[in-house]
Formats: C-alpha cells, sequence, structure tokens
C-alpha cells in the first residue's frame, strides 16, 4: 500500500551542515495537498475493491460461482472467496502500474512531475468510466488495467514533487502527506461501501464510479500548482526554475539552493542512462534499500487486511453490515496514526517508528492467527466477543503499520537517491512495491483457504525479518539533505560504505 525526493532545500537538520534560506508558507501547504490528492486515487481503490467484492449484486453478476459459495451453509469459512477471478479482479491493477512506473519514470524526467500527475488523472478517469459502465467482466479488468496505469504514473510523480517542493526541514512530514491520502481514501472508499451495500442492484456502480472524484481533484488541481525548481532547472528552464523557487521559499535569497540544483542537474545531464548507471556497485545501496522497503511493506501483511477487510471479517462471523463497518472502523485507525506519522517523524527519526511498529505488529499477527487457531474452524462463526477482540487487534496492527512502514516505505526511498539516477530508481521502487501488491493481492484469498489462520504466522515471521533488516542494514536519513547522503550516511555506515567510492567528492557549494 503504499510513495521524498528533493535537493536539500532547507536546513540540514541533526548532525550540522548547511542551512539554506527558506520556511513553511500557505503556497507550498496548498501545493502539497493538491499533489496528494495522488494519494487518495490510489487509497480509494485500495478500500472500495475489498468492499465491492463483498457485495452480493457484484458477485451475483460477475463472479456467480463464488456467489453461490458464499451462501452455501456447509462452505469451508476460509475458502468463501477463494477465486482466480476475482483475485485477478483486485490485483491486474497493480500489474498495470508496475508497468505503468518505468513510463512514468520516463515522463517525469522529460516532461516534469506536473504533466506526468495530469496524464496519471486522465489515465485514470478512463478506467473509472469502464468499470462504472461495466456489463461484463472485460470491461471491468480493463477498466482496471487503465486504472494502474493512472496509479504507476501517480505514485511515480507525486512523491517527487512532494519532496522537491518542501523544505528539508519538513520533508518527512510533507512527503507523508501523500500516504495520509491514501489512508483517507481507503477510510472515503468504506464509508461509501457501508451505504452502497444496502442499494441494490447497482450499489457497487456508484462505489467505483467515485473513483473518479479525487481524479478531478488531481487534475484540476494540477493546473494551479507550480512545476517544482528541480524539473525545471534539469529541463533547461533555469529563470522559471529560479522563480518558482523564490515563490515556494517565500524569499528572495535562493542563490545557494539554486546553485546546488544547477549543480546537481548538470551532473545528472552527464548521465545519459540512468538506468545504466543505476546498475553501478555505488548505487546499490540507494537501490537496495528502495526495493527491500517495498517489499517489506507488503510482507507486513497490510494489503492483504486492507484489500480484504469486509471479505476477512465475513470470515471471522461479521454479516455484511457490520464487516463493511469494521472495515470503515479500521480505516479510521489508519487516518489517525499516519497523522501521528506527519507530527513525529521529522523529529523522532525513521528507524525508531519502523522498530516500534515491528514489535507491535508481530504482537498482533501472532495473536490474530492464534485466536482464529482456537476459535474459528472450517465451519461455523466466532462469538461475538471473541470476533470484535480480532477487530480490535487488527485496528492495533493497522495502527502500527500506519505510523511505520506505510509511509516510511514509500518516504525512505524517496530520499536515497541522487538526481542522475532518482527519477529511474524510484521507478524500480514503484515498480517492486506495485509488483508485491500484486502478488500478495492474487495470493491472499487462496492462501486464507489453504494455510488457514496460520496465515497470519506466515507475515509475522516476515515481520522478524524487517526487524532485522532495520537494525543492521537501515541508516537514518533524518534531516539530511539529499545532496549529503554519500558523504554524511553511505560513506560512514558499516555495511554499505564498502560500496562508495571514497575518492568521490561530495556536491560542491558554489
Amino acid at each position: 500500500m503504499a510513495v521524498g525526493m528533493a535537493i536539500s532545500s532547507a536546513g540540514a537538520g541533526d548532525g550540522g551542515g548547511f542551512a539554506f534560506d527558506g520556511k513553511m508558507n500557505k503556497f507550498v501547504i496548498l501545493c502539497c495537498i493538491i499533489a496528494s490528492t495522488g494519494g487518495l486515487m490510489f487509497g480509494y481503490d485500495i478500500g472500495i475493491s475489498g468492499g465491492v467484492t463483498a457485495m452480493d449484486d457484484f458477485l451475483e453478476k460477475f463472479f456467480h460461482s463464488v456467489y453461490l459459495k458464499k451462501h452455501h451453509a456447509h462452505e469451508d469459512n476460509y475458502c468463501k472467496y477463494n477465486n482466480q477471478g476475482l483475485q485477478l479482479f483486485t490485483s491486474s491493477l497493480y500489474l498495470a502500474a508496475l508497468v505503468a512506473s518505468f513510463f512514468a519514470s520516463y515522463s517525469c524526467s522529460k516532461y516534469g512531475r506536473k504533466f506526468t500527475m495530469q496524464f496519471a488523472a486522465f489515465i485514470f478517469l478512463l478506467g473509472v468510466s469502464l468499470n462504472g459502465a461495466a456489463f461484463h467482466i472485460a470491461m471491468l479488468i480493463g477498466g482496471r488495467l487503465l486504472l494502474g496505469c493512472g496509479i504507476g504514473f501517480a505514485n511515480q510523480a507525486v512523491p517527487l514533487f512532494l519532496s522537491e517542493i518542501a523544505p528539508v526541514k519538513y520533508r518527512g512530514g510533507l512527503n507523508i502527506l501523500f500516504q495520509l491520502m491514501v489512508t483517507i481514501g481507503i477510510l472515503i472508499a468504506n464509508l461509501i461501501n457501508y451505504f452502497m451495500e444496502k442499494i441494490h442492484p447497482w450499489g457497487w456502480r456508484v462505489s467505483l464510479s467515485l473513483a473518479g472524484v479525487p481524479a478531478v481533484l488531481l487534475l484540476v488541481g494540477s493546473f494551479v500548482i507550480p512545476e517544482t525548481p528541480t524539473s525545471l532547472i534539469e529541463r533547461g528552464q533555469q529563470n522559471r526554475g529560479l522563480e518558482t523557487l523564490r515563490k515556494i521559499r517565500g524569499t528572495e535569497n535562493v542563490e545557494e539552493e539554486y546553485q546546488e540544483i544547477v549543480h546537481a542537474c548538470n551532473m545528472a545531464h552527464e548521465v545519459k542512462h540512468p538506468f545504466r548507471n543505476l546498475m553501478k556497485r555505488k548505487s546499490r545501496p540507494q537501490l537496495v534499500i528502495a526495493i527491500l522497503m517495498q517489499v517489506f511493506q507488503q510482507f507486513t501483511g497490510i494489503n492483504a487486511i486492507m484489500f480484504y477487510a469486509p471479505v476477512l471479517f465475513q470470515t471471522i462471523g461479521f454479516h455484511n453490515n457490520a464487516s463493511l463497518m469494521s472495515a470503515v472502523i479500521t480505516g479510521i485507525f489508519n487516518v489517525g496514526s499516519t497523522i501521528v506519522s506527519i507530527l513525529v517523524v521529522d523529529n523522532w527519526g525513521r528507524r525508531m517508528l519502523l522498530l516500534e511498529a515491528c514489535v507491535q505488529m508481530f504482537i498482533t499477527q501472532l495473536a490474530i492467527g492464534s485466536t482464529l487457531m482456537v476459535h474459528l474452524g472450517s465451519t461455523g462463526s466466532l462469538t461475538k466477543v471473541t470476533a470484535f477482540a480480532v477487530v480490535f487487534l487488527v485496528c492495533v496492527y493497522v495502527m502500527g503499520f500506519a505510523w511505520s512502514w506505510g509511509p516510511l516505505g514509500w518516504l525512505i526511498p524517496s530520499e536515497t537517491f541522487p538526481l542522475e539516477t532518482r527519477t529511474a530508481g524510484y521507478a524500480f521502487a514503484v515498480s517492486s512495491n506495485m509488483l508485491f501488491t500484486f502478488l500478495i493481492a492474487q495470493a491472499f484469498l487462496s492462501m486464507l483457504c489453504s494455510m488457514k489462520a496460520t496465515v497470519f504466522f506466515f507475515f509475522a515471521v516476515w515481520i522478524i525479518i524487517m526487524g532485522l533488516f532495520t537494525i543492521f542494514l537501515l541508516p537514518e536519513t533524518k534531516g539530511i539533505p539529499i545532496d549529503e547522503m554519500t558523504d554524511r550516511v553511505w560513506k560512514q555506515h558499516w555495511f554499505w560504505r564498502r560500496f562508495m567510492d571514497h575518492d568521490t567528492p561530495g556536491p560542491s557549494r558554489v
């Protein structure tokens, strides 16, 4: 589920270093809010697909065999929804997003972050139109593929935009606006599903069609916001870049930052093949961390819960309305905890949040799995007390994810790449996220059927691996300008410094 990247743009943060003149202002906040509606698109889709696949009208029209299994009195609790076609409805979007992310990398470099966001919103709207009007499965899957292309482009461009606009002192919090919008989108989708489930037989069409609202917000809003200074200067528009930099920093004193951006762009222009350059030894730490953060984000098990929350709650004994309301409750915790992350990430740092969450998620995954093993067999249902206990555990688990691996899974990779490999490196991050989101979405219901409650133990094991990775291989990036990462992070790390060329000088101040 979850997705800053910036040339240094304000205080250097912990450890000293150079500080640019600049401050947070209303225009920057407005730009970040508008751009982050790309996350609203992503989150709404995550939330809406799980609720729609739990609606009887939708299942009866497109997945009749699943509809019959769902209402079969003796059907295995864990296997009611085990259908590859149903899983493909959810997962096909992420396969399309995987492929689109590499085209989005080119678009961001060639045409800019702003144009890429506009294109993302436009193609997403085409997908919404197909889904809302679908009368057979081909239209449904075709619409999902177009939605995936929109997500791939948006998830590439929006975090880039946020981090290049933000002052470095507030880079973490402003970048996490993207993830906050993802969680708000999930919550809104769950609320809409709760009410649309009562409207027969076309409530599911309204749920799917309303995905167009955040896309319209992004498309219209993108005409208000500027292109980032980095993107303008990178594409040879130095005067506009300088003018935009003055506007977003709220000061005329931006010469130092402007010269550093120019210097970084000149270095980037010397790299003719960024994807090839990304394969060099000196880029390995950033690339490995970017990919692993996305893999680990998915193997927390969060999307298994978020995609299929209503389905999961029906499995543990809730009826349709109750299961959809339970998904709404988890969505509220998701939003609230992401706000916590925004408030503390630039003070507490990245590693502390990740490690605390590993402990929290590990305990809750074990507790959920153990509770279901003891109290939920292949038939029957949970008592009300036990079912609500499971919902409580899911909420605690979601809280841990929402203030750590959710937003930081996007933030940390975006802080690591220098400009010359930035869009290429982040394309790998986005595509890795989409690949493993696809795999989890496509496999979870089958895993639930075959592994039953032990599927939660499977994710718990991965959380142990994630904690060890954080302890030994993940450096702290809080408050460090991106152009100083090589000297202040990678060359200082006990393991990653062996990949660095110690003769390569850091960025010069002009």
